[in-house]
Formats: C-alpha cells, structure tokens, sequence
C-alpha cells in the first residue's frame, strides 16, 4: 500500500506539469485554427466581391492584446513583468512550504526548507524593480 502511495505522490506532479502543457499546446492550435479560418472566410467574401472594408476585422491574436511599446520597444518593462511573477510565485510558494513542514514537525526547525524559495523569490523581486523602466518625468525609476 505505501508503494501505491508513493507512485501516486510521484504522479501528481507529472500529471500537473504534462497538463499545463497539454493546454497551452492545444489553446495555441485553437488560435491560430481560428486565424486561419477567419482569414479564408474573408478571402471568400472578397472574392465574391464584397467590399474589405465592410468585412469585420480579422480576430486579434494574443500578442495584439498588448500595447506596442510593450511587445517591441520597451523590453526592460516585459523582462521586469516576468521577473515580478516569477518572483511572486517563488515566494508564496516558499512561504507556503515553510508553513506545511512547520505544521507537519512543530518540534524541529525543518520549516528552514522553505527559505531557500523565500529568497530566490525576494531576489527575484528585487531583480524585477532593479529593471523596472523609469518613470517618465525623468525619475530613477526607484521606490519613493
């Protein structure tokens, strides 16, 4: 019985991380089916003489979702943005295994396994202001 609880502890996160996968995988085919489609409808309805401009627009992808300067010019903002989700989670994942081995040994100091998250996290964070664009009225771009 311990073994099968084993395997299924072990499957958890093999199951957790070939689903995320799974699902940005077939979202992106979704999306760009759904481009494809949108584009021959409209190549069809201008071949039957319909006038471009009274088709409806084309179905914005995901990157049109996004401002331009954030795509393309101003990377130091997108990198920073990653950096303080990365940093977020690290660090609530950190705090959150701290208290679990707390909760499970309240004896001993094994809590300590959550700081090593607990930091990369904070450095993250850090890292993520550190880049963080200045501010457009010539600020430095730090906490006031």
């Amino acid at each position: 019985m311990d073994q099968f609880f084993s395997l299924f502890a072990m499957a958890i996160p093999i199951v957790a991380i070939v689903g995320g996968m799974s699902v940005a995988i077939v979202r992106i085919i979704t999306q760009a089916r759904i481009e494809e489609l949108a584009r021959r409808e409209r190549i069809a309805a201008i071949e039957r003489g319909v006038d471009p401009s009274k088709l409806p627009p084309l179905p914005a992808t995901a990157q049109e979702n996004y401002p331009q300067s954030y795509l393309h010019g101003n990377g130091r903002l997108r990198r920073a943005h990653g950096l303080l989700i990365g940093g977020l989670v690290t660090l609530a994942a950190g705090i959150g295994l701290a208290v679990l081995v707390a909760g499970v040994e309240p004896d001993k100091n094994e809590w300590t396994v959550g700081l090593i998250p607990i930091l990369v996290g904070a450095a993250l964070l850090v890292c993520s202001r550190i880049l963080w664009p200045p501010k457009a009225g010539g600020g430095s771009g730090t906490a006031g």
